[in-house]
């Protein structure tokens, strides 16, 4: 199997993209750290037990320094080796430049852009010590193109991608790569949630599907094999580079 025994470590990896993700993984053979701020990873990675994989739950709000640390502690005391960080943590609040408040406009940044930075500085002392290690960001086409009503996740997810590129740069020499992959709009669990409790859920659905050109959402399996494969051998050739799975979005 592609990924047999690497040691993958997912953040926010308790619902939609990141929970995908890690079952993907697990069935690929690696054994799965699965982090959440709350208690949501831990259902994942018993899962993944349940289903005969090896799996860690490691809570933990990433962008606190701290716990970030102990986060990463606790993969190394359980399997010695960090193969993959998958940076998918994040958070989306609404507003334009004109009612984003301060406060949120931080905690976008905190979570999006610090807890990325966090993760990938601790995770890069481990795969320097053990010869290399493959890291793959969660941005948004949102870093790409903008959203209304999206100002503070479209600055943090275009600061991603930028990370992205500056990360590739100075690590191409350590057997290091940093890609990024750039979802469109995904039915995860949120976004139901979201379309459920608008006033017209068909028509909020109606909406969603129409920015993409191919007329429908993506899906979190979807996004998560563009995430294995940004991880995998086969982009052995591949560091720095920005992938947009968006349904034509970004055309």
């Amino acid at each position: 199997m592609e990924f047999q025994d690497k040691v993958i470590l997912i953040t926010g990896a308790g619902a939609g993209i990141g929970a995908a993700a890690a079952r993907a993984f697990a069935r690929a053979g690696a054994k799965v750290v699965c982090n959440s701020v709350s208690e949501s990873a831990s259902q994942v990675a018993e899962d993944i037990k349940n289903n005969g994989g090896d799996s860690l739950f490691a809570q933990g709000d990433i962008s606190d320094k701290e716990a970030a640390a102990r986060v990463l502690a606790l993969t190394m005391g359980a399997y010695g080796r960090l193969d993959v960080l998958v940076n998918n943590a994040g958070i989306v609040l609404g507003g334009t430049i004109q009612d984003t408040t301060l406060e949120d406009f931080h905690k976008t940044l905190d979570v999006n852009v610090i807890g990325t930075f966090l993760m990938s500085q601790g995770a890069v002392d481990i795969m320097k010590e053990q010869g290399g290690g493959r890291i793959v960001h969660v941005s948004s086409v949102a870093g790409l193109k903008g959203h209304i009503n999206r100002l503070a996740y479209s600055a943090s997810k275009g600061a991603v991608i930028a990370m992205t590129k500056a990360m590739a740069l100075e690590l191409c020499h350590d057997n290091i790569q940093v890609n990024c992959v750039c979802p469109g709009t995904t039915l995860t669990p949120s976004l139901k949630e979201r379309i459920r409790t608008s006033p017209d859920p068909g028509l909020a659905m109606e909406q969603f599907c129409a920015r993409q050109p191919m007329g429908r959402l993506g899906t979190p399996e979807e996004i998560a094999e563009a995430i294995l494969f940004a991880a995998s051998a086969k982009a052995g050739f591949m560091t720095g580079s920005i992938i947009s799975i968006d349904g034509g979005m970004t055309m």
